[in-house]
């Protein structure tokens, strides 16, 4: 059984919508800054302020490689999964990757007290315009896309995924 991978820009429901999918494949979820938290005993707060975002970019591309290894997953990668392309590559091997576009106020909206994103620091507007626009064509390179936008629920997305997953199988 491949994998479903979930990319996307910070806000764009990853975790959620994964969450849904485990739930309606039976398939276990993966959220890869959690288990990055977990084995480094640190939130990515604590990384980025420490070890600084190469560190963190290293853990990242380390649990791409084994997690692509394995198969019957629901993985939510973070945000900035798509800045080393042989991550995409490695997943995409080992199943099927959508990308959840999500425009810059739908963000905003839903991460508006969100406090333990260190890439938002600051004027929390304009970092998201900002790095929304310098992945612009990371996001868009990906095959499978979906914009969750302005959707007040997940099921539908969720929903459009296996339908993808089960003719991407078939």
């Amino acid at each position: 059984m491949r994998n479903i991978v979930l990319v996307g820009f910070m806000g764009s429901g990853k975790t959620t919508v994964g969450k849904l999918l485990s739930e309606k494949t039976g398939m276990p979820l993966v959220d890869m800054d959690s288990v990055i938290e977990e084995r480094a005993g640190k939130s990515i707060n604590d990384i980025f302020a420490h070890e600084g975002e190469a560190h963190f970019r290293k853990l990242e591309r380390e649990l791409a490689m084994e997690l692509s290894a394995r198969q019957g997953q629901v993985i939510s990668t973070g945000g900035g999964i798509v800045l080393n392309s042989d991550n995409i590559a490695d997943f995409e091997k080992s199943g099927l990757v959508v990308c959840l576009l999500v425009d810059a106020e739908t963000v905003l909206e839903r991460l508006l007290h969100d406090t333990t994103r260190p890439l938002l620091a600051g004027d929390k507007a304009a970092r998201i315009l900002g790095i929304l626009e310098s992945r612009k064509a990371l996001y868009g390179s990906i095959r499978h896309r979906i914009d969750t936008s302005g959707r007040p629920s997940p099921v539908p997305t969720a929903e459009e995924i296996i339908e993808l997953y089960r003719s991407n199988n078939s």
